[in-house]
């Protein structure tokens, strides 16, 4: 059985690293409702303005562990989904195979680093009716961002698992082109700079 997933939200502007419901581990979801659809609806529409391949709810400055993502997994086919109170699985330290490959987050535009991650991840959770889901990232995006996302409802920012060095390198990008991305970002359009490639 397959839910279809909320659309027609709000576009809203995303919360930057720093603000405290960025760094501290959200409430768990209770209630599966209307408000939490519209939520969730919210939450797509401003990842796909923001050019995401997935968003947390903390993101929009909602302290609820939800995340939502549309992504690809390793053979390149594109997965999409909502995930409530996930539960984050990882190979054991001994079977794991990291992928060292760029990371950026939609809290700190338009700055990425290397960050380390096994290839492999699976969450368990329920969706936004309540439905039992998991899924399972082998390889591609949807390993990555499985992990990412499930960082950020603990209150874990990318950049707290990189080295102090990279992370300074950061936050001096995300400065040099903070004026590409006004406070009300993706609800107001990106400024087109001198920094488009």
């Amino acid at each position: 059985m397959s839910v279809t997933l909320p659309s027609g939200g709000t576009v809203r502007p995303i919360t930057r690293w720093g603000e405290p419901v960025m760094h501290h581990k959200l409430q768990p979801v209770t209630e599966y409702d209307e408000e939490l659809e519209r939520l969730v609806a919210d939450m797509f529409a401003t990842m796909y303005a923001a050019e995401g391949a997935g968003l947390a709810a903390n993101q929009i400055g909602v302290d609820l562990q939800v995340f939502v993502f549309d992504c690809t997994d390793g053979a390149g086919k594109r997965v999409a989904g909502v995930v409530c109170n996930p539960v984050l699985t990882l190979p054991d330290a001994g079977d794991r195979n990291l992928d060292d490959s760029e990371e950026g987050c939609l809290s700190l535009p338009g700055a990425y680093t290397f960050c380390a991650r096994p290839d492999w991840s699976q969450v368990d959770g329920t969706d936004h009716t309540g439905t039992p889901v998991t899924y399972v990232g082998e390889g591609g995006t949807l390993a990555r961002c499985l992990q990412h996302e499930t960082d950020h409802l603990m209150g874990t920012v990318f950049g707290d698992r990189v080295s102090s060095r990279a992370r300074k390198k950061l936050y001096k990008q995300a400065e040099a082109i903070a004026e590409d991305y006004p406070p009300e970002w993706p609800a107001v359009a990106r400024v087109s700079g001198a920094h488009d490639l």
